[in-house]
């Protein structure tokens, strides 16, 4: 994994799991792969996968049975979408925003351009 320098690789790692999370890979109660595993996925020192699961147990998300694993809380989704719909509006809006003022793009241009892509269409 290619990690950015701008954000803690943890939470770049954490980003990866709610993504897991969101495309209901993995479904409430089921077992997630171990910090071991995941620091070899990741290639990353273990301490720092241990972080990632330190957070996501902050936050709700997983939950550790001792001697068994990390498994997916049963509101893990929601409480993901919850999380990540704050991080977009908090952080990634803002900058969007902030280029289509630069750039002189109206929000009569954004739903035009979105009406044209089918795809894009929410």
């Amino acid at each position: 994994m290619e990690f950015k320098e701008n954000q803690a690789i943890y939470l770049q790692i954490a980003n990866r799991f709610f993504e897991n999370i969101l495309q209901k890979k993995w479904d409430s109660g089921d077992k997630i792969p171990s910090i071991r595993d995941m620091a070899v996925e990741f290639e990353v020192n273990p301490n720092t996968t241990m972080r990632t699961f330190n957070y996501l147990q902050d936050k709700g998300i997983i939950y550790n049975k001792r001697g068994i694993g990390y498994f997916l809380a049963d509101d893990g989704f929601e409480k993901t979408i919850a999380i990540k719909k704050e991080q977009f509006l908090e952080e990634d809006l803002p900058v969007f925003f902030k280029s289509m003022q630069l750039l002189g793009i109206k929000l009569d241009d954004l739903k035009a351009y979105v009406q044209q892509k089918p795809e894009l269409n929410v």
